[in-house]
């Protein structure tokens, strides 16, 4: 299904109609809904199509005014470039750390309230649109990548709607798109393989090296192969052996991730519900 999904969106196939409510299904978790709708032919799905083309101009809407806020401060949007529109419900921003109080007073203006205050990250909210300030692409309290380095030599304006806006370059959103797939969500997206199949370069293999990232993208590469021979399905649930093995590689070569990895006793100890949390990443389905 992953396959026929992929070349659906692509235009070269064409699916049955006993397919269509599983290949929607499969569009759904993998984050193609709305380009799963712009491709198959309109009939049954039309109310949907209107429904997720309107939350696409809300999402698009919610970001110009974001950008339109943090301008003038040293950020960069990032796990927001693709190589195919999709919605999603929140926006991930990276951050200088000492204009994260800036950023803050600002879309606090635009009616955004502050939900919650971690280290490297604060989340705000404005109805159902979550905006995310990062200082550290992280997980756990645990850093994965270097955040200044990626706004600092690796990002460029990008025109949002018709608003320039400070976005990672298409190499680095690759490299960022692998690495949070593995470490943090330790699962692969369909959005995941298209965004690595369209815009792998020898550039990403580099950046992937000097973020000392390799060892996902190597990884998401191997997942997005075996959905093109047809024999991976997505989302695919990474093995916890796998997750763990590729942790320890990282610890020994990346000093950041080795400093900040005892974090995560400390982030559990703060959560009431902390092995709830553990067994619901364990066993959820996409994210």
């Amino acid at each position: 299904m992953s396959l026929k999904l992929l070349r659906t969106i692509d235009g070269v196939y064409k699916p049955r109609e006993d397919e269509l409510w599983g290949l929607a299904e499969v569009a759904r978790l993998n984050k193609l809904y709305l380009a799963f709708l712009r491709s198959a032919d309109g009939g049954v799905f039309w109310r949907e199509r209107v429904v997720e083309e309107a939350r696409f101009r809300r999402y698009m809407r919610d970001v110009v005014d974001v950008v339109r806020a943090l301008r003038g401060l040293r950020y960069a949007l990032y796990k927001f470039r693709r190589p195919i529109d999709h919605v999603s419900v929140d926006l991930d921003v990276l951050v200088h750390v000492d204009d994260v109080s800036r950023a803050v007073a600002k879309l606090r203006s635009r009616g955004f309230r502050v939900d919650v205050v971690e280290p490297y990250t604060v989340t705000l909210r404005r109805g159902g649109f979550i905006v995310d300030l990062y200082t550290y692409p992280a997980f756990a309290w645990i850093v994965y990548m270097d955040g200044w380095r990626l706004v600092r030599d690796y990002s460029e304006d990008f025109e949002v709607d018709g608003v320039v806006a400070r976005c990672l370059t298409r190499d680095a959103e690759v490299v960022v798109a692998a690495a949070h797939a593995v470490y943090k969500e330790h699962i692969v997206l369909l959005l995941d393989c298209l965004t690595v199949k369209k815009w792998l370069s020898r550039k990403v293999l580099r950046l992937a090296d000097e973020f000392m990232v390799r060892g996902s993208l190597d990884l998401v590469l191997a997942v997005c192969r075996g959905v093109e021979e047809g024999v991976v399905e997505a989302p695919y649930k990474i093995p916890l052996t796998r997750v763990v093995k590729l942790y320890l590689e990282k610890m020994r070569e990346d000093p950041m991730f080795r400093g900040t990895s005892l974090n995560i006793v400390r982030y559990l100890l703060k959560r009431e519900r902390s092995l709830y949390i553990v067994l619901s990443r364990l066993t959820r389905k996409t994210y």
